[in-house]
């Protein structure tokens, strides 16, 4: 049994994150009829094609014309729909940003973009395909919420919630397949955060796939005398600023770990939330401002400094810095 097994007290699982989307979406459709999908040309990738299968005059394919699709979007969720809008997060949060920033953040309108392939897990496919600036554009935008799910079962969990509140989402999935660190009665909640660790030395807050790398590095922190709190943050806006308080103050010294640019992401956020109200000691771990390159996502893992081995370094060095 390896660390993660462990620490879980079950046999790993990985589940791909985007086949759960498609799955779940199907569901919700047979109970929401005003629910409509979008899709520009990437329905295999995504997983949509598994709506427009079982729903093909509710599903929209809008073409490599992404800036259109959020438009058309737009004017669905005015006219009562809900659309869900899909394609990868280079293309969801780059090349149609001034149209949800215009045509659905602006007026708030009710639409929920699923983008799958974010990160660096994205892995062959390269630097031009390996989105981890897209946290950074959506949380400067008023109105709009921004998810990063844990795991196949937060992912179920997070869009079964979100169907339900109108407003616009951004919710990003990955490409690789997630270890799953829920149970089926976990309980997600928007803006809320889950201390999934108990720890006193220091706090690792981390997002999506980093969740379980963490929880290893805990793991292995512990045996070195360092005491570790992990927390899941599911949701990076609104981040839950009183639980990023609450660890700041039981620790002393917080790590924020994500798949993402150190710039503009879950660590910005937490850092912000601290300097005002209860500065720490800090440390990010994530992009270090740099594009992507292509590979083995397992091995970009290692290569950006993502995995827990770099995880576990940083907490020796946060350690030692809290210790002086």
């Amino acid at each position: 049994m390896n660390e993660l097994s462990e620490v879980l007290g079950k046999p790993l699982k990985y589940v791909g994150l985007r086949e759960v989307y498609g799955e779940v979406l199907t569901r919700l459709g047979e109970k929401y009829e005003n629910i409509v999908v979008l899709d520009a040309d990437l329905s295999s990738s995504t997983k949509t094609s598994i709506f427009a299968k079982k729903f093909p005059e509710r599903f929209f394919n809008m073409g490599i014309a992404e800036q259109n699709m959020m438009g058309f979007a737009a004017g669905l969720a005015a006219a009562g729909k809900i659309p869900f809008v899909s394609t990868f997060a280079i293309f969801a949060s780059g090349r149609a940003w001034e149209q949800i920033r215009q045509s659905i953040a602006y007026p708030s309108l009710n639409v929920k973009i699923v983008a799958t392939h974010g990160g660096i897990t994205v892995g062959e496919d390269g630097a031009s395909h390996q989105c981890t600036e897209d946290l950074a554009l959506m949380r400067v935008l008023p109105n709009m919420t921004i998810i990063v799910p844990t795991d196949a079962v937060e992912t179920e969990k997070v869009i079964e919630t979100i169907v339900e509140v109108k407003g616009p989402f951004y919710v990003r999935i990955s490409r690789a397949k997630f270890p799953v660190i829920f149970d089926n009665d976990h309980r997600f909640q928007i803006g809320k955060g889950y201390i999934l660790r108990e720890g006193k030395d220091i706090g690792i807050i981390a997002t999506g796939l980093m969740v379980s790398h963490a929880l290893k590095a805990a793991f292995m922190a512990e045996k070195e005398g360092i005491s570790v709190m992990v927390v899941s943050m599911p949701t990076i806006k609104p981040i839950d600023h009183g639980l990023v308080l609450e660890v700041a103050r039981r620790t002393r010294a917080i790590l924020t770990a994500e798949e993402h640019s150190v710039i503009g992401g879950l660590g910005s956020a937490v850092a912000e939330a601290l300097c005002e109200d209860e500065p720490v000691i800090m440390k990010k771990i994530g992009i270090k401002d740099r594009f992507g390159t292509s590979g083995k996502w397992d091995e970009l893992i290692e290569f950006f400094e993502l995995s827990p081995s770099k995880i576990l370094e940083a907490l020796r060095e946060l350690y030692v810095r809290k210790l002086r």
